[in-house]
């Protein structure tokens, strides 16, 4: 691997190494809102300040996940390039900025009782661990102990799959979102207001 970016202000750096681990979890905070990156790639290339941003490429010079965090010494994190990332770098390309949905809820993956697993043919949901006052998730009467099992219709199995659905079209639009709370399945409308840094 090849991390390309500015360390401490150093233009044009370049420091190579291996993939030491994925599937890695990032927690970051916006402001008020907290969540979790997931399937984050470890790497041992020497990642400093500044390094934030650049390519992580193999060697074949394809570009295979954009650095984001200095973990530790000899240890740094990226985000893997997906469709999603794919879609944030689009709209910084022809916008300038990324806007997001915000929901205002804290999850985990989970695992579904058998018989809803069997029915829906996936292991998993994101179970609700904590929801933020006042938010969109709150007004919807989203609780903690809810497990989502889909959003907009779509399946959702952990903190991606919801984050996935929480792009600039989604601001100010009803989506429903379907929990598995106590033996019912729940379905509530939620707004996902705009994600802002105050």
């Amino acid at each position: 691997m090849v991390a390309v970016g500015n360390p401490l202000g150093l233009a044009g750096s370049v420091t190579a190494g291996v993939v030491s681990g994925l599937g890695r979890a990032l927690p970051v905070r916006s402001g008020r809102a907290s969540r979790v990156v997931e399937d984050v790639i470890q790497t041992d290339a020497a990642l400093n300040p500044g390094n934030s941003g650049g390519a992580l490429a193999d060697a074949a010079g394809h570009v295979v996940g954009i650095n984001t965090a200095v973990a530790g010494v000899g240890l740094g994190l990226a985000v893997p390039i997906t469709g999603t990332t794919r879609r944030i770098l689009d709209a910084l390309r022809d916008e300038g900025r990324v806007r997001r949905g915000y929901l205002g809820l804290v999850g985990a993956p989970a695992p579904l009782p058998a018989d809803v697993a069997a029915r829906l043919g996936r292991q998993k949901g994101l179970r609700v661990a904590e929801v933020v006052p006042g938010s969109p998730a709150a007004r919807a009467g989203l609780h903690a102990g809810d497990l989502v099992v889909s959003a907009d219709r779509e399946p959702v199995s952990d903190a991606q799959g919801l984050q996935r659905r929480l792009f600039a079209p989604s601001i100010g639009r009803t989506m429903p979102v379907t929990v598995l709370r106590g033996e019912a399945m729940v379905d509530v409308i939620a707004v996902p207001s705009e994600l802002t840094d105050h």
